[in-house]
């Protein structure tokens, strides 16, 4: 079984939309996905990623189910210096990487921040969610395996988010999610593939084979954006969606 997570275009967070850059990426996209072999189509509610999934779906003339828990990862934090809700992802690497307990798989929900609010709650919806789909096609959890019976020859895609898609990594590859949040990025309409290996009859466990390909932007000259990414260096903003 093959799986594809795709990361929705340039966002306008503003309407929950893409941007004019973020259009076209989809459209570029959509030139790749219908050459791809392609079972079943899943979305997020979240309208950035409809938009990005549109192009692909009308022109193979399908539709794709809507997973409510394929939004982007919810949990939050209370921010001690503002005293507000802040996202319990995006923590200061000169905060994290202090933290022990960010470089174990499960030790992360008991950090003192993390703590504060939801993102251990969110974490395990969204990784029950995956898992119930993936027992639509036969897979149950056990441990760090998963058990099948019939390993299905089947393509699944799902256009989501950023840190959604590392919520999944971590969940099948065992890997601490904030490691994944704060060491990897994945461009906008990019694609991450990961496959089963079977080497054992009826035992399975999900292998990345390509993480943020946006082979598809390259090709066409289409510059990749940076949205979700930091600057590069200190208060010079690269203008492709880099935060000051």
């Amino acid at each position: 079984m093959k799986i594809m997570i795709i990361r929705h275009g340039e966002p306008d967070y503003s309407i929950d939309s893409l941007t004019e850059k973020g259009w076209r990426e989809a459209d570029l996209l959509a030139d790749r996905l219908v050459k791809t072999p392609i079972d079943d189509f899943y979305v997020s509610p979240l309208g950035r990623a409809k938009d990005t999934a549109r192009a692909t779906l009308e022109r193979l003339g399908r539709e794709a189910e809507v997973l409510p828990w394929l939004q982007e990862f919810r949990g939050w934090i209370y921010d001690p210096k503002t005293g507000r809700r802040s996202n319990a992802w995006d923590f200061l690497p000169q905060y994290w990487t202090r933290c022990p307990e960010f470089f174990d798989r499960e030790a992360w929900r008991e950090n003192a921040m993390v703590a504060t609010g939801n993102s251990s709650q969110i974490y395990d919806e969204s990784i029950a969610g995956l898992d119930s789909l993936l027992a639509r096609y036969g897979f149950q959890r056990q441990g760090c395996l998963y058990r099948v019976e019939n390993n299905p020859d089947r393509t699944i895609a799902l256009f989501c988010h950023f840190g959604i898609a590392m919520v999944m990594l971590s969940h099948l590859l065992q890997i601490p999610v904030h490691l994944l949040l704060h060491g990897f990025i994945m461009a906008p309409t990019s694609v991450t593939t990961l496959v089963t290996e079977e080497r054992i009859q009826g035992e399975c466990w999900f292998r990345c084979t390509g993480l943020g390909d946006a082979s598809h932007l390259v090709a066409a000259g289409e510059p990749l954006s940076h949205y979700g990414r930091y600057l590069e260096r200190f208060g010079v903003d690269d203008g492709l969606g880099g935060k000051p």
